[in-house]
């Protein structure tokens, strides 16, 4: 694991961004850019995604993330992108930071993802995702549960409506973005929620998707 803060000073709020499973830092680079060009200190993270399972994985990221926020003194916000939003509310439960802000989602499967649901029992699927993937279906053990409870900050999701997987899309129900329905990126207590038409890998990278997440940590709203 890997974390590259960069331009942090004191005058700033920071980002923390945590990519989705099977994924790297680079895919958050573009967004990255994005928000140091609008004044956010970042930390891009790399971590072992298909290695461990959350819990795992949100100790495994918190050395790093306590460094950031020491760093800076203003808020400290979370941009995640699919399992990314999962371990963010996992970390936040059991070492929120003293200035924690606003956090976006895209993607996120907060209510579960219903490929996850049909490939959970498939060696290659079990093989390839881990423990972690073991963990982003709609049915979630109790101990699952206890580690995401309900949110009491400001949350906002961007959900993608388009697929670009003609098979995952017959197994979704619509709208989706060939991982996850629309309908499970929501969570109770979210402050907003907006679609963008973009694929789930490409949400990331999506120029209204980056303009969206950029409006919501600024002014805890999406724009219209």
């Amino acid at each position: 694991m890997s974390g590259r803060p960069a331009s942090a000073n004191a005058a700033q709020d920071g980002a923390v961004l945590l990519h989705g499973i099977s994924r790297t830092a680079r895919s958050f680079r573009k967004m990255q850019a994005a928000l140091e060009g609008t004044g956010f200190a970042t930390l891009n993270l790399d971590y072992a995604s298909r290695h461990k399972a959350l819990e795992a994985l949100a100790e495994d990221i918190h050395p790093s993330i306590q460094r950031f926020a020491d760093s800076i003194d203003g808020s400290i916000h979370f941009v995640c992108h699919s399992m990314g939003g999962l371990l963010a509310r996992v970390h936040i439960a059991r070492y929120r930071p003293k200035r924690l802000g606003r956090v976006v989602m895209l993607g996120t499967p907060n209510c579960g993802s219903e490929i996850a649901d049909l490939l959970r029992h498939f060696k290659p699927y079990r093989a390839f995702f881990g423990p972690a993937g073991q963990q982003l279906g709609t049915q979630r053990s109790a101990v699952d549960d206890a580690m995401l409870p309900p949110v009491d900050y400001p949350v906002g999701i961007i959900a993608g409506n388009r697929s670009i997987d003609p098979v995952a899309g017959t197994m979704l129900p619509k709208p989706h973005d060939g991982r996850v329905s629309v309908e499970n990126t929501k969570l109770n207590g979210m402050a907003d929620h907006v679609v963008v038409g973009a694929s789930h890998p490409w949400l990331v990278r999506n120029s209204v998707a980056i303009g969206q997440t950029i409006s919501f940590l600024q002014d805890g709203k999406f724009g219209s």
